[in-house]
């Protein structure tokens, strides 16, 4: 199984993160991997509703349904899919600071099936989408650029 983590320190109240990172028709704004989203079940973000994504793959775009499993506002949303060849699931938290609010986002995805044995060299692959997620996040989160990695001094 793939995994990846990111937490973004953003300006926005809690409650204004949370709204953004909620509906999930917003991922099409800072995902680069995903090219459509479209609310299939339910009216506006909640428990239960569910999201119809045409997410990039090698081979062509994925047809992935993603059912809300969890939703606590302003704190906590969760989604899940699962298709016959992956299962994907996504937590977002957000949590207030002083400043602002702190948004982490985790995703686990597993190859399914036929694909399951390539499963272990998926995680590498996975951490350059989840970055490039991850920075389009922080722009629609209205945070600061992430800090560039810098070669160690010698």
């Amino acid at each position: 199984m793939a995994h990846y983590a990111t937490t973004i320190v953003s300006p926005l109240t809690q409650a204004e993160a949370f709204a953004r990172m909620a509906d999930v028709r917003n991922f099409v704004e800072w995902d680069p991997g995903i090219k459509t989203v479209e609310q299939v079940v339910g009216d506006g973000p909640g428990l239960g509703t569910e999201y119809e994504l045409a997410v990039k793959g090698i081979g062509g775009d994925i047809d992935m349904r993603y059912v809300v499993t969890a939703y606590e506002e302003p704190d906590v949303i969760e989604l899940e899919s699962t298709t016959k060849l992956l299962s994907a699931s996504d937590k977002i938290t957000v949590e207030a600071t002083e400043t602002g609010c702190q948004v982490t986002y985790s995703a686990d995805l597993e190859l399914r099936g036929p694909l399951d044995l390539a499963d272990s060299v998926l995680d590498k692959a996975f951490q350059k989408i989840g970055d490039k997620a991850a920075a389009g996040m922080r722009v629609f989160l209205e945070a600061e650029p992430a800090p560039e990695s810098k070669p160690p001094a010698r």
